[in-house]
């Protein structure tokens, strides 16, 4: 599964009409509204969206016939095996009429073209692994961790007894992880892991 490297832009003409999207990563629902927030366009005639976000989706026309926008821009990015990605097709009218399917075509076309041409980044399953250990125990975990690919302190406290260490990594390599500061602490680490 893929997602978006940053934020990419793609515009055709097509019938007169001009049709502009704007595709990016997103989170979850609430930075998929910023997004369409940010890069719609109030003098476009619809600004007409749709993203992915796990299991998470939605689409809008925007005043455009029902299930001639916004559902061909989310089909455009499920065809494309894209997750946490959000589309905004805005289109200004140029005088001809394009037919439901033609707009099906054009809005679902620009969205996929813009797809195509943006960089993509392969989305990998992170977990976040909890660790507090004695303070001579710590900085032996902290040694180790650089050497595994992916993986990254996202936060560290110290108590009155030693640290809590917060690190996230990708899934595939937190079993040996943990593995190795069972062994480093000889059992006396408390580890819980979650997936995120």
């Amino acid at each position: 599964m893929f997602t978006l490297a940053g934020v990419h832009r793609f515009e055709q003409d097509i019938k007169r009409s001009r049709f502009r999207a704007v595709a990016g990563p997103v989170q979850d629902a609430e930075e998929a509204r910023q997004f369409f927030m940010a890069h719609g366009d109030a003098g476009a005639g619809h600004n007409c969206w749709a993203f992915r976000a796990g299991s998470v989706y939605r689409f809008n026309d925007d005043g455009e016939p029902g299930g001639s926008a916004g559902k061909p821009i989310l089909q455009a990015i499920d065809g494309q095996g894209l997750d946490h990605v959000a589309v905004l097709v805005s289109r200004w009218f140029g005088g001809v009429l394009l037919g439901t399917g033609g707009l099906v075509r054009a809005y679902g076309g620009t969205a996929a073209t813009c797809l195509r041409e943006a960089e993509r980044v392969e989305i990998v399953p992170t977990t976040t692994v909890r660790i507090v250990c004695a303070f001579a125990e710590a900085g032996r975990i902290r040694a180790r961790l650089d050497t595994i690919a992916g993986a990254r302190v996202d936060d560290e406290e110290f108590m009155p007894g030693g640290v809590r260490i917060v690190v996230i990594m990708p899934v595939t390599v937190s079993d040996a992880f943990i593995r190795m500061v069972t062994d480093i602490t000889r059992g006396h680490a408390v580890i819980d892991q979650a997936e995120g």
